[in-house]
């Protein structure tokens, strides 16, 4: 992992007006999911993160070509005990999209300062796909920053 990579505390507090999907309206009969959409400054870029609920900290990483939103149906049922957050990843959906190809050590980085910037010690880690790739590691190489791994 590059130095300081999971040390960078900034967060931002910008709420961003994104696209309203039809779960999240309520359109075409879905029940509304209700979520809060947020930027958060970690490792020296902005995540566009989805967060619903409150309790201990779940964040779902989601696979390769997906966003947060490959995530919609697990976010209510896990935010009744939870505070859920599913990031696009680094290069995906709203968050930054930086040149070059990202090292999974960086990724690592990623998820570390994300957990600090969220104002947490530690989280369960969830991963799908090329995010499960990303959970394992981060549980392997910042053990401190994980508590469960799914």
């Amino acid at each position: 992992m590059t130095p300081n990579a999971a040390n960078d505390t900034s967060a931002g507090d910008c709420r961003v007006e994104c696209p309203r999907l039809p779960e999240e309206t309520g359109a075409e009969g879905r029940p509304p999911l209700e979520v809060r959409h947020q930027f958060v400054v970690a490792n020296g870029l902005r995540f566009h993160c989805v967060e619903a609920g409150s309790g201990p900290l779940v964040l779902l990483l989601h696979g390769f070509p997906e966003f947060w939103y490959g995530w919609r149906h697990q976010i209510p049922a896990l935010a009744q005990r939870f505070r859920v957050v599913a990031p696009d990843l680094r290069g995906y959906n709203l968050s930054d999209k930086p040149s070059g190809f990202s090292r999974l050590d960086t990724l690592v980085g990623d998820v570390a300062g994300l957990i600090v910037a969220l104002g947490e010690e530690r989280a369960t880690v969830v991963g799908h796909d090329w995010g499960g790739v990303i959970a394992w590691a981060t549980s392997m190489w910042v053990p401190s920053r994980v508590e469960r791994l799914v």
